[in-house]
């Protein structure tokens, strides 16, 4: 499985034994932590591959699948490169039990969520509802009136944006309101509170609680840490 997986540019894969140490990664994983060999992240946990917020709460995901043995699916992420640029991902979880029926591990994917397929065959009719959302995610929307607003029933407004762009409608919308945050959050001019409204968040504090569940860290954090490294 890793060879296959070793030239999936857009997807990492790794298998961890009980306590959260890499045994198995694709070489994806190995070029997106900057180490010149696999050898450099086996044996040791995401916290100590992925220095500071997201190895920490990748961690902290290894530690909640091996303990309580529940699988983690389509996991909407974001995690920030060398410029503080936002990268998206959708990570998938499972633990691996012995013969037993004990956990002895977990093995994972990793995939980088993909921009909108403009030359699927549905994408034409979807086109209004992703615009829409792109253009007012400042507003308290609702997935029933998007679908409606197209002449779909929920049921296939969801099947139609998970095949064009690889993640449910309310994935789509969070994703749109953060990168439009973390946009804003480079301006030393706006409070996050300031922020958040203009994000579509009612407060501060929904903000910053959906902002560091998707990132690890909070939107000052995130703040201070790029306008230091400006």
């Amino acid at each position: 499985m890793e060879t296959l997986l070793d030239g999936v540019p857009d997807l990492i894969f790794f298998v961890k034994d009980l306590q959260g140490r890499y045994v198995s990664v694709n070489d994806t994983l190995r070029r997106r932590t900057g180490v010149p060999h696999k050898r450099d992240v086996l044996g040791r946990t995401a916290a100590e591959v992925f220095i500071g917020d997201p190895g920490q709460r990748f961690n902290e995901q290894d530690v909640r699948t091996l303990r309580e043995g529940q699988e983690l699916r389509d996991v909407l992420e974001m995690y920030f490169g060398p410029r503080g640029e936002p990268i998206w991902c959708l990570t998938h979880k499972i633990p691996v039990r012995n013969a037993a029926g004990e956990v002895v591990g977990l093995a994972g994917i990793s995939r980088d969520v993909p921009i909108p397929m403009e030359r699927h065959a549905d994408f034409a009719r979807v086109a209004e509802a992703l615009s829409y959302m792109q253009a007012h995610y400042d507003q308290p929307l609702r997935i029933p009136f998007l679908a409606a607003h197209i002449g779909l029933s929920e049921d296939n407004f969801e099947r139609l944006i998970r095949r064009v762009c690889q993640v449910t409608p309310q994935q789509f919308l969070i994703k749109a309101r953060l990168n439009a945050a973390v946009e804003l959050l480079r301006k030393p001019t706006l409070s996050i509170s300031e922020i958040a409204h203009a994000c579509g968040y009612a407060d501060h504090s929904a903000f910053t609680r959906k902002f560091r569940t998707v990132t690890g860290i909070a939107p000052q954090a995130y703040r201070d840490r790029v306008l230091t490294r400006k």
